[in-house]
């Protein structure tokens, strides 16, 4: 497919990679450094020039695209490139946006701006701060098989009770399959003899009550009735993720340093406590008891000011930290040294993206370590490679990389195991190495 993608910043980068290998990629942005440096390091055809006019669309080609991504950082400009490109193609038109609201005109009146599917970029980043937040030490969390497998990756620490044992051995959770395993920028698939070493990173996938007492007995937290949040900066993010954290009846703390701002969301969020503050201010934080929070979620609109919040929450003694960052490159800075989730708005907006490009061929895909993994879920057709066989017959047939995770089958969860025969109609949720994703999806 012919694909035209407008903005060549960190997302419309990430998913040119993306979709390099499996169709025919243009980019446009008007930074000629930009360009030429995508004409030597991706295999596309980079294009100067402003997305916004006619003439640089025809130059990109747009009557033959199938696909028209606008990610620039400007969210009417995104809006007037899907515009602009419904006047030439019938192509599908994706936008990026940070604007709710302008979300939410869309979603009530359908092919408005001649968008055909909007990325909000906060709404993202504030569902996944939810999501990673709900489970005790995950660094990845997501949902599979309407809400019946759950994939997660976890940290293993040195006192961890699975460190240094055999994946056979740390095999004793029911409805839990160990997939994979990340060590020191490697990707291992999970075999039983593989051993887990402290400082890996493992996924797992399997119900959602077997992966929360693998969590719990991961991190040894004690039983408490709700977890207490506190979320530093009323960002845009910062705001939708308290609004998450409502809706799922939590009753979140935050602080917001400017009075205006603060009594704007207060009005806002009826079951969030607005604290106005200087999140730094040390006394302040160890009178309002921040200390004794389970989870501080770090939303300012600075990379270094959600980094020195995050580290003096630890000092306090919070549980767990998690810092929203601007900057991709800053992520493994941060997790080294002691802020435990780095989450990345442009990443997540990228990784939206990408997966919506691949939904004809998978129900959902997760991504992992920058795309180094992903786990898929597809539905076994009757012609399948898979259907009517073994997993242990129909995984010899497929590239090294692959581990089946879990299978819903008329909306029961079941485990798989080497003599479990698959079906046509069953959901299966798979771990497959990023380098033989299209291999994979082609044989299956």
């Amino acid at each position: 497919m012919h694909v035209v993608i407008v903005g060549a910043g960190e997302v419309g980068r990430s998913i040119a990679k993306n979709l390099e290998e499996t169709h025919d990629v243009v980019i446009v942005d008007q930074d000629s450094d930009i360009v030429e440096d995508l004409t030597y390091s991706l295999d596309v055809l980079a294009i100067e020039g402003d997305g916004t006019e006619i003439t640089t669309l025809h130059e990109a080609n747009v009557e033959e695209a199938g696909l028209v991504i606008a990610c620039t950082d400007d969210d009417e400009v995104n809006l007037v490139i899907c515009g602009a490109a419904k006047t030439l193609t019938d192509a599908f038109t994706i936008a990026r946006v940070r604007r709710r609201t302008l979300l939410e005109t869309w979603e009530g009146s359908e092919g408005a701006f001649g968008v055909d599917f909007m990325v909000c970029t906060d709404l993202l980043t504030a569902q996944a701060i939810f999501r990673i937040s709900g489970l005790p030490g995950a660094q990845d969390v997501d949902m599979f098989a309407g809400g019946l497998v759950r994939m997660a990756e976890f940290e293993i620490s040195p006192q961890s009770p699975i460190a240094n044992q055999s994946v056979q051995d740390a095999d004793r959770y029911d409805s839990l399959t160990f997939a994979g395993i990340f060590r020191n920028g490697d990707m291992i698939v999970a075999r039983g003899e593989t051993v887990i070493e402290p400082n890996d990173r493992v996924v797992v996938i399997g119900s959602p009550d077997s992966v929360s007492t693998f969590a719990d007995d991961l991190v040894c937290l004690p039983e408490t009735e709700q977890e207490e949040v506190v979320i530093v900066g009323a960002s845009e993010i910062g705001y939708q993720a308290a609004r998450e954290f409502e809706e799922h009846g939590y009753e979140p703390r935050l602080i917001e340093r400017d009075p205006d701002r603060a009594r704007q969301v207060a009005e806002a969020l009826p079951n969030t406590l607005v604290m106005q503050s200087d999140a730094t201010d040390t006394d302040f934080l160890e009178r309002e008891h921040v200390d004794e929070a389970d989870i501080v979620i770090s939303a300012l609109g600075s990379d270094e000011r959600n980094l020195l919040v995050s580290l003096l929450a630890r000092r306090l003694g919070v549980d767990r930290t998690v810092a929203v960052i601007e900057n991709l490159e800053y992520a493994e800075l941060f997790e080294t040294v002691g802020v435990d989730v780095a989450i990345n708005p442009r990443e997540e907006t990228a990784e939206e993206i990408v997966r919506f490009t691949r939904s004809n061929r998978a129900e959902k895909v997760a991504m992992l370590e920058h795309d180094r993994a992903e786990v898929i879920e597809i539905e076994v057709g009757a012609d399948s490679a898979l259907a009517e066989r073994t997993i242990m017959d129909s995984v010899a047939d497929l590239p090294e990389g692959v581990v089946i995770g879990a299978i819903s089958r008329g909306g029961n969860l079941v485990t798989p195991r080497g003599d479990t025969t698959l079906r046509p109609g069953d959901h299966i949720v798979l771990f497959v190495d990023a380098t033989v994703l299209d291999q994979v999806l082609e044989a299956i």
